[in-house]
């Protein structure tokens, strides 16, 4: 195939961050869009919401989309959609679950979709916390994925029995010291939900996580003390593996859509394993 056959579509990604304060009437838009715009007043919620595009670079501008224009319709379109929905379950003194959040974002998609020319809009997501997310895309409309990260301490060391001393150095190099070393890894697990049904709970979804799986891996010597990396190097290409096979089914109606594993910040493996049947 040569390369004018080849249709290359760029992703492009904006975060957009603003604060909303449920019990003032207005926005105190502010000037800094780095923290918060709107800025918000005294003990406002701060959301950094992501618009996912993708399309063709503009020939003229080398723009998919500008990103200024994406904070323009998000500030426009999508900041009065959250004020008017906080101030009125706020102030009626009403939980805002996880259905109602992937509502708030189905009316963005909603609000923004058309907006940006010939882009797609792929993926909306809301931060709730810096290890929490959730998302809608247009994959499933009738899921919402549910991201969080957890962390863990474990040790490892990365040899193959098959290769000489040398062979393994020379592939693994400091990764394959006899003593091992260690990481402060960081796991993400993604479900996806039924957007129309209150049917997660983050503390069991965060029990069962923990149970099944960084009880097990945490401050161990992955090798020795973890059976299947006895015999298989704990990579963290293996390590997500094993994380699936054991988080896999365990979260009620919710299923497992992906896992992420960091070893830095620079180096992280996800997986995507066997689509889960339903019951």
């Amino acid at each position: 195939m040569s390369i004018s056959q080849v249709y290359i579509v760029h992703e492009l990604a904006r975060h957009v961050r603003f604060s909303v304060n449920p019990f003032l009437e207005g926005e105190s838009w502010g000037w800094n869009s780095f923290a918060s715009k709107p800025a918000g007043e005294g003990l406002a919620f701060f959301f950094d919401f992501c618009v996912e595009l993708s399309g063709e670079p503009e020939a003229s501008t080398g723009f998919v989309v500008n990103v200024t224009e994406i904070d323009r319709q998000v500030r426009e379109s999508v900041v009065p959609v959250f004020g008017e929905r906080l101030r009125k379950e706020f102030r009626g003194g009403r939980h805002i679950g996880l259905s109602q959040i992937s509502e708030l974002l189905w009316s963005s998609w909603v609000k923004l979709e058309g907006q940006f020319g010939s882009a797609k809009i792929n993926r909306l997501s809301l931060a709730l916390n810096p290890f929490r997310n959730v998302a809608v895309d247009c994959r499933d409309f009738e899921m919402v994925y549910f991201s969080e990260k957890f962390e863990f301490a474990a040790t490892h060391k990365l040899w193959n029995d098959d290769f000489s001393a040398e062979r393994n150095f020379e592939v693994f190099g400091k990764c394959a010291n006899p003593a091992g070393h260690g990481h402060n890894y960081v796991l993400e697990v993604t479900v996806e939900v039924p957007a129309e049904a209150d049917v997660f709970s983050v503390g069991v979804f965060e029990k069962a996580v923990n149970d099944e799986l960084i009880e097990l891996l945490d401050h161990k010597n992955l090798n020795a003390e973890v059976a299947p990396f006895e015999k298989t190097n704990p990579t963290i290409e293996n390590i997500a593996v094993f994380a699936w096979e054991r988080v896999a089914g365990k979260f009620g109606a919710a299923k497992l859509h992906c896992i992420t594993v960091r070893e830095t910040d620079r180096t992280y493996c996800s997986y995507y394993g066997p689509v889960e049947s339903g019951d």
